[in-house]
């Protein structure tokens, strides 16, 4: 496809009085994994909203796979994204497969595609085909969130949108599904736009990071770039805490040496 994938273009959005996004201009290659970094109220998850067609903008437009997301069903559009947001979302009276195989369904898929695509996402997320049958209460929380990733990807899309994906994990286990799905979008040849205010998952999952605050960007650059240095001293301030922290574990590392 010759273009961006996703634009984004002159976009505003109020909600009353707040402005959500203040002209935001945007323009995501096919196969990027970008992420967009700020802290609450910073117009991230309102930008998520509008690209699935979940809110409308006040002025601007913005285009999936070069067609304006307001000319286009709701539906057909969020068949063709992949969504994944921290709360999940598994329907609880589903089992596992029938929670991943709601998209393909929807979409018109025969029971043994998508028995069949089912089975090759659980292997992909690294769920044992029995898994299938479980009910998400009987899964952990890991457990949950991988399924909530097989579940954007059951219908194919060429884009993932995730919203604090790994937000409500522990360390550990938001360190491996980060770098997990980091292997899926690669596998996969996705685009990857997610959302997070964790600096250091930015850094370490994104290939682009757009710093946003009060519905601007600061700063759109490769996390390389950022941690060099950047004009703005609030993008300087967020780069910094990733090295501080850094700082203080060999502190205290090395007092445990001595």
């Amino acid at each position: 496809m010759a273009g961006p994938i996703i634009e984004l273009e002159n976009v505003t959005k109020r909600y009353g009085s707040v402005v959500a996004l203040a002209g935001l201009s945007l323009a995501l290659e096919a196969g990027g994994f970008t992420a967009l970094l700020g802290g609450s109220g910073s117009g991230k998850t309102t930008a998520l909203k509008m690209i699935n067609g979940l809110a409308a903008p006040d002025a601007g437009e913005i285009r999936v796979e070069g067609r304006p997301v307001a000319a286009e069903p709701g539906p057909a559009l969020r068949r063709r994204i992949g969504y994944v947001f921290q709360e999940i979302g598994l329907f609880p009276h589903m089992s596992v497969a029938e929670n991943i195989g709601v998209g393909p369904r929807l979409a018109g898929w025969s029971k043994p595609d998508i028995a069949a695509r089912v089975a090759e996402l659980l292997e992909l997320i690294a769920l044992p085909p029995d898994t299938a049958a479980r009910l998400p209460a009987a899964l952990s929380g890991g457990q949950r969130q991988r399924v909530g990733v097989a579940r954007a990807l059951a219908a194919k899309p060429a884009i993932m949108l995730m919203d604090e994906p790994f937000g409500a994990l522990d360390p550990i286990t938001r360190d491996g599904l980060g770098r997990d799905y980091r292997a899926l979008h690669e596998a996969l040849g996705l685009t990857t736009l997610m959302v997070t205010h964790d600096v250091w998952e930015a850094l370490l999952l994104a290939d682009r990071i757009v710093v946003m605050h009060a519905g601007e960007v600061l700063a759109d650059a490769a996390p390389a770039e950022l941690l060099a240095g950047h004009p703005d001293q609030r993008v300087r301030a967020l780069m910094e805490t990733p090295r501080r922290q850094a700082e203080r574990v060999r502190q205290l590392a090395e007092a445990g040496r001595t």
